[in-house]
């Protein structure tokens, strides 16, 4: 069991000082001479205001995703193949646009419309 620590009016404003300069939660209680979660727990308390995870500060921007996840978001005129499980949460419709007359779009009619190897030899000839 860790022991408890002691959160001194001093303590206090290093962990402020140091939360608003933007320092990790682990080098704050280096700084400090506290574990990460005393800073973590101690900056709630106080409500500190919360900060982007450091995971998550990778500089990507994430694409916005138009996928259409639902029967009722498909349009006329919007490929209508499944793509994925439908128990999961990534499950979506294809949604390009879809060939006339056709329920689905080029490259997802080129796989459901298939003929029968006895037609394509006669297509061949």
């Amino acid at each position: 069991m860790e022991p408890t620590v002691v959160w001194t009016d001093e303590r206090i404003a290093g962990l402020v000082r140091l939360w608003n300069e933007g320092l990790t939660t682990g080098e704050i209680g280096k700084r400090l001479d506290v574990s990460k979660n005393a800073v973590v727990g101690k900056a709630h308390r106080l409500g500190l205001t919360g900060r982007p995870s450091p995971i998550k500060r990778s500089g990507v921007v994430k694409k916005e995703d138009h996928r259409i996840r639902s029967v009722v978001e498909l349009s006329a005129t919007t490929c209508r193949w499944p793509i994925g499980d439908p128990k999961e949460p990534d499950f979506h419709f294809c949604g390009k646009r879809i060939l006339t007359g056709k329920p689905y779009c080029a490259e997802h009619a080129a796989i459901a419309y298939v003929t029968s190897g006895k037609n394509r030899k006669d297509d061949a000839a």
